[in-house]
């Protein structure tokens, strides 16, 4: 029988570890909502607003096509032209939602499965800091379940620091202990590991009582993560990390 996939709080962190050419490491505490889209519509939350305002709020204009078109259908759209119409089986969207109607989210992951609930590919949803964004799409070639921990490589085509040139690759990981769940990016470039991220987080049911501690415990968290953006950045620019030119964003909205 098939998993049954709920609506739930990811409380947790973020990590970035910087190792060249000069080391710059933070961890931050962070927290993401997991949504199966099928329950898309029918949630019904206290505090959190699905396409319309609340103090939490999911939109579908801020991801997929990014014009408030459903997104299960979009997402199931872009798998068949990537050879994956196979994966049919429940998506389930990590995300920050906004805040009081604020939001910037360097990046969103899209788990999508097959009817068995087995893992087979992964959308990561990108955005800069200068409103472009790109999406990359990962699976096995021969499209087997993705299993806990399993590395799977994307070239890295989308600008997204101005520390690090578009070139190299990312490197995967997905992983879950029990309610811990983890995503690990990992990019390489001439052979070395650049920049080391992991997302961390336990997850809990998605309710009133779990939006309630979210707010008390991050009341400020969409505002902090562009701000912390641009502290890193200064504290890159004191220790001399050199800048690169920003290109032309890549033609194709998504990349596998």
């Amino acid at each position: 029988m098939a998993p049954v996939f709920a609506a739930s709080v990811c409380r947790g962190a973020v990590m970035h570890e910087r190792r060249l050419p000069a080391p710059n490491r933070f961890v931050y505490p962070l927290a993401t909502v997991r949504i199966p889209l099928s329950a898309l519509d029918s949630l019904r939350v206290p505090l959190l607003g699905i396409d319309r305002p609340n103090v939490f709020s999911l939109q579908a204009r801020d991801h997929g096509a990014r014009d408030g078109t459903p997104l299960l259908p979009w997402i199931r759209a872009l798998l068949a032209r990537h050879g994956l119409g196979g994966v049919d089986g429940e998506v389930v969207l990590q995300t920050m939602p906004r805040m009081f109607g604020f939001l910037f989210n360097p990046v969103s992951f899209w788990f999508c499965h097959d009817r068995d609930g087995a893992l087979r590919a992964v959308l990561a949803e990108v955005c800069n800091t200068f409103g472009e964004r790109h999406n990359y799409l990962v699976a096995h070639p021969d499209r087997r379940p993705i299993l806990s921990g399993e590395v799977l490589g994307a070239a890295k085509v989308f600008h997204v620091s101005p520390f690090f040139p578009v070139r190299g690759e990312y490197r995967f990981r997905f992983e879950r202990h029990g309610p811990v769940v983890s995503t690990v990016i990992d990019y390489w470039e001439d052979g070395h590991c650049q920049l080391a991220t992991r997302l961390s987080g336990r997850e809990e049911p998605l309710d009133a009582a779990a939006l309630r501690r979210w707010l008390v415990g991050l009341p400020l968290m969409t505002f902090g993560v562009v701000a912390r953006i641009h502290w890193q950045a200064l504290r890159l620019l004191f220790k001399r990390v050199p800048l690169f030119r920003k290109p032309l964003p890549p033609s194709r909205e998504t990349s596998s």
